[in-house]
């Protein structure tokens, strides 16, 4: 069973009369991968930096192994931070960068020397002791980062967008490196991303926000599979979100047909947001169709062609194997566990029409650094 170590509870947080935090309660165990995910200025950045003591709540608390640290500043808190700029001395080799808090602690040089070799072989830098950190890649100055915060063994590393400088295949290996390093300390990370790939790959548990609020918290596979409203099934995936309304338990009625669902405990009549992901969607010949649609547009991903399709005005993204041409027709079919059903929220009628998809949207990156200042 694990043990919990954080506790934040009513967390409000206020710049200059606007609400950045919104009533947080939220609470970390020992040894888990956390994610805070979300978009830019949802409060994802602003909630780490007060678990770190570089800020202090509006109102609320947060507890540290059972005490209020409120009012405990960063240095005499058991837990270190990994910024987005990476802040090692470009003076000081990879070994002294190591080794900067425990000299600064008056440790033994014997006890330096064994944990800063060990850190060494965590991060997979031995042998780099005296390299200077601008001869270093990207990926091998974010492990000097990673192993300096770990090297005076905080209870908890929080990391601000860590891998947001690095190309993509530099990302990918460093996302398995952090999981990896993780497992090894056995300690809790508290991770700050916008990255849902991201958030989904590396974590134990992901906490959805946006606008201050928590919209969700849940293992990778639960946030996925089971969105809690439209945001969240937009935000983690692509979604098409229709609306429709529950006619009884297990029976859902959108675009004018009646569909099987594995949903229960909705209100007789009561409207409701549809999800159904792109990559759940059968293709069929027209005459087999639950639905018949026109393909709009194509786009070749690699592994799968993204196409749109329009039906009764609204157009859908499914991700398919087979080649469809734009102009041609086709039918869908619907299986009963490939459709989620939410109760409407503040998030309804937002998302999930695809008429102004571009398939560059994927391409668009921000700079994730400016947020919340």
């Amino acid at each position: 069973m694990s043990k919990e170590l954080i506790r934040l509870r009513d967390l409000t947080m206020e710049f200059d009369g606007e609400r950045i935090l919104d009533g947080i309660n939220l609470y970390f165990n020992d040894h888990e991968f956390l994610t805070l995910l979300g978009p830019s200025g949802c409060g994802k950045t602003t909630t780490l930096r007060i678990i770190g003591g570089f800020l202090k709540p509006t109102s609320g608390t947060v507890t540290f192994d059972g005490k209020v640290i409120n009012d405990v500043p960063p240095y005499k808190r058991q837990i270190n931070t990994v910024f987005q700029r990476y802040a090692l001395f470009p003076h000081l080799d990879v070994y002294d960068n190591i080794a900067f808090g425990l000299k600064v602690a008056k440790l033994s040089k014997d006890e330096i020397d064994r944990r800063v070799n060990e850190m060494l072989e965590i991060v997979s830098l031995k042998g780099y002791e005296n390299r200077r950190i601008d001869n270093l890649s990207g990926g091998q100055q974010q492990r000097v980062a990673i192993a300096r915060a770990l090297v005076n063994r905080p209870k908890v590393l929080l990391l601000d967008e860590p891998l947001a400088a690095l190309d993509l295949r530099l990302r990918k290996d460093m996302q398995n490196e952090l999981k990896r390093i993780q497992q090894a300390m056995g300690i809790t990370f508290i991770y700050v991303t916008h990255d849902q790939e991201e958030a989904l790959s590396m974590s134990d548990t992901v906490v959805v926000m946006d606008k201050g609020r928590i919209q969700q918290i849940g293992r990778p596979e639960d946030i996925y599979n089971e969105p809690k409203n439209a945001f969240v099934a937009d935000f983690i995936g692509e979604s098409n979100i229709l609306d429709g309304v529950m006619l009884a338990d297990y029976k859902v009625r959108f675009f004018g047909r009646t569909f099987e669902c594995v949903d229960s405990g909705f209100a007789p009549n009561e409207p409701v947001d549809v999800v159904i992901r792109p990559e759940d969607i059968d293709i069929v010949p027209p005459s087999e169709g639950h639905l018949v649609g026109t393909v709009t547009s194509v786009t070749f991903k690699g592994l799968n062609y993204d196409i749109i399709v329009e039906f009764k005005g609204f157009k859908w993204l499914i991700q398919t194997t087979d080649f469809h041409a734009a102009g041609s027709t086709i039918g869908i079919r619907l299986n009963p566990e490939d459709i989620h059903i939410m109760h409407k929220s503040d998030y309804s009628g937002m998302f999930g029409d695809y008429s102004s998809y571009s398939a560059e949207y994927d391409e668009l990156t921000e700079d994730a650094g400016d947020e919340e200042e």
